[in-house]
């Protein structure tokens, strides 16, 4: 019977998704959880999986067409795959694949939950805007040298005793399927020998030493282009538009086009609080196995001043300037050639400490590719670390809707002459802030970064996080 696919809503402020690219083609066949499309918002890229086994009728919506949520964009025949008995090799070969790919399918279903969670069509797999696909985290087992495989598959290659070490998957990000092991099967001893790996814990025996394979001829593969893109670019490239790409020059305009920014900057003495980091940064790493930087101290300065300055936690509306209740201050971060900015929520409720961990958290998910569409949702101020990269000075643009965003430039120590006109050397850095000018004037802006500089400058040198 046919089931019409909709499109999923990745996020509970999420209202439409674009179809970034088809995995499958008309005529298709899909297994149970198997992505099939590429969907994309303004937050997240995200694999769709298949709700159900069957073949591909119908594609309604075309590649880069945005559609709302609940919108049909696919037809899919249902096969109606039922859970049968785990192969024992005495079948014929379609059988066994399709023992082991119902079995696989039943136990994704029953016994581990779907990456996502339930999310639009049985949960698909969340990944910050990247170039390439994220990696899968389904209910395979991972064995020791990246084998990506099932209960059901591992029955199926003991049965006829093949390598897993040996069998290169075809399935979705590498993913050994039964139609790879039946194919070593068929292929003979020369595959693989047998290997024994554990239904119960997975574990891992190593093979023993194949024999050696008669030599042959390889046939000359057709030389590979590299694909052109924005991570990797070369001169002279025309490097195709990722739908990443197209949301962040969307969101840019959009933002540059709408909100009339003002910049204005303040140089701020760190000496303090950079002594009491590094004073904690060894111990605080060894406990907690994240980096200490200086950030999770400058955005807890900085929510304390939009508590004493909250017209900066604001947006500007048609209705009027809406002071937000929540601080949920956004961290702008580079990766894999994208700017995202994932968000750590009620940041005013944490320590140094607590911030330090939710970013790092936040930090890791994002390079990972597994940031999900609540992660960069909901944000109020911006924090942008670009003293990472040694600048001292930045003019950010604003993250659409919201009033300021701030960055930190790099700590350099200089000379500098004090009140008494003696001179000392301190770790000094920039601090700059772009503002929303429809929601602040100068007085309020120049107050807040007053406001975050001498708060800074209290901070350290001892103190507890």
């Amino acid at each position: 019977m046919p089931t019409t696919i909709t499109m999923p809503q990745l996020g509970e402020t999420v209202t439409e998704g674009t179809v970034a690219q088809w995995l499958k083609k008309p005529g298709d066949s899909v297994e149970k959880y198997e992505a099939f499309v590429e969907v994309s918002t303004d937050k997240v890229n995200a694999e769709v999986p298949s709700p159900v086994t069957g073949v591909i009728r119908e594609l309604i919506v075309k590649e880069g067409e945005t559609v709302p949520t609940g919108a049909p964009i696919a037809i899919i025949d249902d096969v109606g795959a039922e859970a049968i008995p785990a192969p024992t090799g005495s079948g014929s070969p379609s059988e066994q694949v399709a023992a082991a790919t119902a079995a696989e399918a039943n136990h994704q279903a029953s016994d581990e939950p779907v990456p996502g969670g339930n999310v639009g069509l049985g949960g698909p797999v969340f990944t910050a805007p990247t170039n390439g696909a994220a990696s899968n985290g389904a209910s395979a087992v991972t064995a020791p040298g990246g084998l990506r495989v099932s209960p059901a598959v591992r029955r199926l290659a003991r049965e006829h005793q093949i390598d897993l070490a040996r069998v290169r998957g075809s399935g979705d990000h590498g993913r050994i399927t039964a139609n790879d092991i039946l194919a070593a099967a068929k292929a003979g001893p020369s595959a693989g020998v047998a290997a024994t790996i554990s239904a119960d814990n997975a574990e891992y025996v190593a093979p023993a030493p194949a024999p050696p394979a008669t030599p042959r001829t390889a046939a000359p593969s057709a030389p590979t282009t590299a694909k052109p893109s924005y991570a990797g670019a070369q001169p002279g490239e025309l490097i195709p538009l990722t739908q990443a790409r197209k949301i962040i020059a969307q969101r840019m305009v959009e933002s540059k086009h709408t909100a009339p920014h003002a910049w204005t900057m303040t140089e701020v003495d760190v000496t303090s609080v950079w002594k009491w980091r590094t004073r904690e940064k060894d111990a605080f790493e060894k406990a907690y196995g994240v980096k200490l930087t200086l950030l999770p101290f400058f955005i807890r300065a900085v929510v304390e001043s939009l508590a004493a300055f909250p017209l900066m936690n604001a947006s500007f509306t048609e209705e009027g300037i809406r002071v937000h209740r929540d601080v949920n201050v956004g961290i702008a971060i580079a990766a894999d050639g994208n700017l995202i900015v994932p968000v750590i929520r009620h940041t005013d409720q944490l320590s140094i400490k607590g911030i330090a961990l939710a970013a790092g958290e936040l930090i890791d998910k994002a390079r990972r590719g597994r940031l999900g569409a609540d992660d960069l949702a909901g944000g109020t101020f911006t924090v942008n670390n670009t003293g990472a990269n040694g600048s001292v000075l930045s003019a950010p643009i604003l993250v659409p809707g919201q009033t300021g965003i701030v960055t930190t430039e790099a700590v350099v120590k200089r000379p500098v002459v004090r009140d008494d006109d003696s001179i000392v050397v301190r770790s000094m850095m920039n601090v700059c802030l772009s503002l929303d000018h429809r929601v602040v004037d100068g007085a309020v802006a120049s107050g807040f970064l007053s406001d975050l500089r001498k708060r800074l400058e209290a901070m350290g040198p001892t103190g507890s996080l």
